[in-house]
């Protein structure tokens, strides 16, 4: 299929939210108004109405933006490993979180940091989105309990715990510091599993 070329509205929309992002990560969005991202763009202030009503607009398609392609490319890869062991789906999680977000910190920052920002009704839809992915997370646990292979005393909670952990690389990673996103991943998923892993019955060890 031959992609059909965006328009100049279409590209004036995207430098926008790009800008968004950017000035947002920079900034906070309570410091952003709409003149800076008209300035930033290199358009008029009246023009940026013409692509988004409100900064509060902009902010919200910024965040549900993340979070779709987020739960988007969650599916197929947790797919991959439909039917493995509980242990083998939670490694496919921990693989595709971390790697999703070491190449997307700035989005990653700005959803974290901003939801305070959003008024009530965007909140909850974003929040909604939020509680989808870890609902992946923490039916992988259940199943690990449920079988044995894993020691969660409480799914929902170890799901926060394992997030707020993997999420918080962000926050430090440093893609010019000595180690490689490889070795930081290994050292996160080792940690996990050392903290996670039951042993495994004796029967499943006689059989093996």
């Amino acid at each position: 299929m031959v992609k059909r070329a965006a328009n100049s509205g279409e590209r004036t929309a995207d430098a926008i939210r790009r800008a968004g992002l950017k000035l947002i990560y920079q900034k906070g969005y309570a410091a952003v108004s709409m003149r800076d991202l008209a300035q930033e763009v290199g358009i008029g202030l009246s023009s940026i109405y013409n692509h988004i009503s409100t900064k509060q607009a902009l902010l919200v398609e910024l965040l549900l933006e993340h979070m779709n392609s987020l739960l988007a490319e969650l599916r197929p890869a947790l797919a991959e490993s439909d039917g493995l062991s509980a242990r083998d789906r939670l490694l496919a999680f921990l693989l595709f979180h971390l790697r999703y977000h070491l190449t997307r910190r700035v989005e990653v920052f700005v959803i974290n940091s901003e939801l305070r920002s959003l008024e009530p009704d965007n909140l909850a839809e974003v929040v909604a989105l939020r509680r989808a992915y870890e609902d992946e997370l923490v039916a992988i646990l259940q199943a690990g309990k449920a079988d044995g292979s894993l020691i969660v005393e409480d799914p929902q909670v170890t799901a926060f715990a394992l997030i707020s952990m993997l999420t918080g690389v962000c926050n430090w990673y440093n893609p010019d510091g000595r180690l490689s996103q490889n070795a930081i991943i290994k050292m996160h998923v080792d940690l996990i599993f050392s903290g996670l892993s039951a042993p495994l019955p004796e029967r499943q060890l006689k059989a093996g």
